[in-house]
C-alpha cells in the first residue's frame, strides 16, 4: 500500500471560514481537497509509532479505521492487517481524496460512507484504529459510539487510538485548547449548524471506564517515539481497548 500525500497548499482563511461556518460533514467535504496540507492530519510521526506499538498485538486480519478521513490510519492497518481493510468516513469528499490517494495492489483496502455512530457491519474485524476524530463528539455520545465499535469487532479484537498527556495548566498549549473549544461553544450558540469540534472533551479519567462499561478491558501502551515530557512522563500513548473473549 502506497499513500500520496505530497506537498499541496493549504486552504486559505477564506477556506477555513467557509469551512468552520458549515456543518462537520459539509465543512469537511470543503476542506478535504486540501486537509492533508492542514495541521489537522494525523503526522506520520504519530502513525509509524502506533505501527510499532500495534505489531505485538497482532496478528491481524481485518481492520477498521474509525472516521478515516482521508486515509492516513488506513496506511497503519495495511501495515499491520493482513486480508482487509475498511475506512468509514461520513464525508464524501474526504472519502473521494482517500480513494484518490491510497492505493493497494493487493485490492485489501474498502471505502464505506457510514456514520460511525451507526456502523454498518458484522463483527467482522480484530482491530479498529481512530486518529483525531474523538473531538467531534459529544460526551454523551462516547458510549453509543464505543458500543458501536465494540459491536463490529471479533471477540478478543482491538480497538486503538493515540491519545496526548493533557497540557499543564498555565501552558500555552493549555491556554489555546481552552480558547478554542470557548469560541466553538460561542460559534454554536448563535449559528447554524452547529460545527462539533472541541479539543477539552476526552479526558482519559472519562473516557477509560465508558470503555468497560461498552464491554472493553483497557490498557495504556506509552509511544515512546514521540518523546518525553520534562517529569519522565510519556508525551503520548496508546490506548488499546480489548474486547473480551466470549466462552
Amino acid at each position: 500500500m502506497t499513500t500520496n500525500h505530497g506537498a499541496r497548499r493549504g486552504p486559505t482563511l477564506r477556506e477555513l471560514t467557509v469551512q468552520a461556518l458549515s456543518s462537520v460533514e459539509r465543512g469537511y467535504d470543503l476542506l478535504a481537497p486540501k486537509f492533508d496540507a492542514t495541521p489537522f492530519r494525523t503526522p506520520e510521526r504519530i502513525l509509524d509509532d502506533v505501527v510499532r506499538a500495534l505489531g505485538p498485538l497482532g496478528p491481524f486480519r481485518a481492520g477498521l479505521d474509525i472516521c478515516c478521513g482521508t486515509g492516513a490510519g488506513v496506511r497503519v492497518l495495511g501495515e499491520v492487517c493482513r486480508e482487509r481493510v475498511v475506512g468509514v468516513d461520513f464525508s464524501a469528499g474526504m472519502l473521494d481524496v482517500a480513494r484518490e490517494a491510497v492505493r493497494s495492489a493487493d485490492a485489501k483496502v474498502q471505502w464505506v460512507r457510514a456514520d460511525v455512530r451507526a456502523l454498518p457491519f458484522a463483527p467482522a474485524f480484530d482491530l479498529a484504529v481512530s486518529f483525531g476524530a474523538f473531538g467531534h463528539f459529544l460526551p454523551k455520545e462516547r458510549p453509543g459510539l464505543f458500543a458501536q465499535v465494540h459491536s463490529v469487532l471479533r471477540p478478543g479484537g482491538v480497538f486503538a487510538f493515540p491519545i496526548g498527556a493533557p497540557p499543564r495548566p498555565g501552558s500555552w498549549p493549555y491556554w489555546a485548547m481552552l480558547g478554542f473549544d470557548a469560541a466553538m461553544r460561542v460559534r454554536n450558540a448563535v449559528w447554524w449548524p452547529r460545527f462539533v469540534m472541541y479539543y477539552r472533551t476526552f479526558p482519559l479519567t472519562e473516557v477509560w471506564p465508558e470503555l468497560e462499561r461498552a464491554g472493553f478491558e483497557v490498557e495504556l501502551r506509552p509511544l515512546a517515539g514521540l518523546g518525553h515530557r520534562p517529569d519522565g512522563t510519556p508525551r503520548a500513548a496508546l490506548v488499546v481497548a480489548r474486547s473480551a473473549l466470549r466462552g
